[in-house]
């Protein structure tokens, strides 16, 4: 079992490569909530977040679902309100602005104080 990672070693992610397992993918009900994913939603493999649970992330720019998918991690999402992490990660070759970012992923942040957070 991995050891929670902390804010501060989540920030070190922004502009790495990794690799998203997807529990979600599009087009995917939530099991309690039930609204349908818009876009891929996973985690990565091994990091623990503060909130105890796999280090989440939601995956932009792929339009199709997907079981894993290797990508850039350009923002973070953190909420003010919650002990929670979410990692942005899209194709090397894409970049979302902080009002995109927020836009694609209210589906699930319009509940929280989320903030966009980069280098």
């Amino acid at each position: 079992m991995s050891e929670n990672i902390s804010y501060r070693e989540i920030k070190k992610l922004i502009g790495t490569i990794v690799e998203v397992t997807m529990d979600r993918p599009l087009g995917s009900k939530h099991p309690k909530c039930g609204f349908i994913y818009p876009v891929n939603y996973g985690f990565i493999e091994g990091i623990t977040a503060p909130d105890g649970d796999d280090l989440d992330a939601y995956v932009l720019g792929i339009f199709e679902p997907v079981e894993k998918f290797t990508g850039k991690c350009i923002a973070i999402i953190f909420r003010d309100d919650d002990d929670d992490a979410k990692l942005i990660v899209v194709p090397k070759d894409k970049d979302y602005s902080d009002e995109q970012i927020l836009a694609l992923t209210e589906f699930q942040e319009q509940w929280f104080k989320p903030k966009v957070v980069r280098k």
